[in-house]
């Protein structure tokens, strides 16, 4: 049979139609994981899950990060933007009236309670304060969110300058204690930092845990004493902006209140 490249179906569907990259698709698309931890959620060997995620690593729609918590550790984080961007080509491969999708909506009250968020990372001095109020602002206010730390420090005035540029006020930002907020109720807890999710406490009324890693920007200042690390601080609040983009119609479909296993 002579291959039509005009008929084949698009590199994403190619991708994802395979049964165990679409499960590993679908265990990323919730949470950034360990090898391990896929490998004892698809309950396949990990010759075979690493190589599947060698495909799609060299697709673009995975990419890795080695843990700041134990450097033989490596986290997989599936890019929902570059997802995004294939299925809108594979939607205009069949009709031209499918290549764009629709923008995501803001979270419907289902009740009379708002959604809360609480995000963490171990100083709360940039991540998880930059991503908390990253997510208030893109939600005009409809989800509450919160950050803390591990083991808190003084805000960082590179976070204040980062978030300025996406029209955000950071400077009333008062670092605090996780464990301040453990016997209140929330629907997600998100850790930012490896270390942090490593320590994370168990919360009173079973919130939904996921986990994202990324790198503390704080760390490019240290290691660069000559130069101001800013930049480092643009990247994170461009990631956390996108991956907040992505979690706004989450929130708005998954059930609250459940207990749930950590993510």
């Amino acid at each position: 049979m002579v291959f039509d490249p005009d008929v084949a179906p698009p590199p994403f569907v190619q991708l994802a139609g395979h049964e165990l990259r679409w499960r590993l698709l679908r265990e990323l698309a919730q949470s950034d994981r360990r090898v391990r931890e896929l490998v004892a959620e698809i309950d396949e060997p990990q010759n075979l899950v690493s190589y599947h995620l060698g495909k799609l690593r060299s697709a673009g729609l995975v990419t890795t990060r080695r843990s700041s918590a134990d450097g033989r550790d490596i986290y997989y984080h599936l890019d929902l933007a570059r997802c995004a961007e294939l299925l809108a080509g594979t939607g205009a491969a069949l009709h031209p009236g499918l290549a764009h999708a629709p923008p995501p909506a803001p979270p419907r009250r289902a009740s009379s309670r708002r959604v809360r968020v609480l995000f963490l990372c171990t100083g709360n001095t940039a991540r998880s304060p930059m991503a908390a109020a990253l997510l208030r602002h893109r939600t005009h206010g409809k989800v509450e969110t919160t950050s803390a730390g591990s083991h808190p420090k003084p805000l960082s005035p590179h976070a204040v300058r980062a978030l300025r540029e996406h029209d955000v006020d950071l400077s009333d930002h008062r670092p605090r204690h996780v464990d301040a907020f453990t016997s209140e109720r929330f629907d997600y807890v998100i850790s930012l930092c490896d270390r942090a999710r490593e320590v994370c406490p168990d919360f009173a009324y079973h919130p939904r845990f996921v986990h994202w890693s990324i790198p503390d920007p704080n760390a490019a200042t240290a290691s660069d004493p000559g130069g101001t690390g800013y930049p480092a601080f643009r990247r994170t609040a461009a990631e956390l902006d996108t991956r907040i983009r992505f979690l706004i119609p989450v929130l708005q479909q998954q059930p609250r209140g459940q207990p749930t296993r950590r993510l």
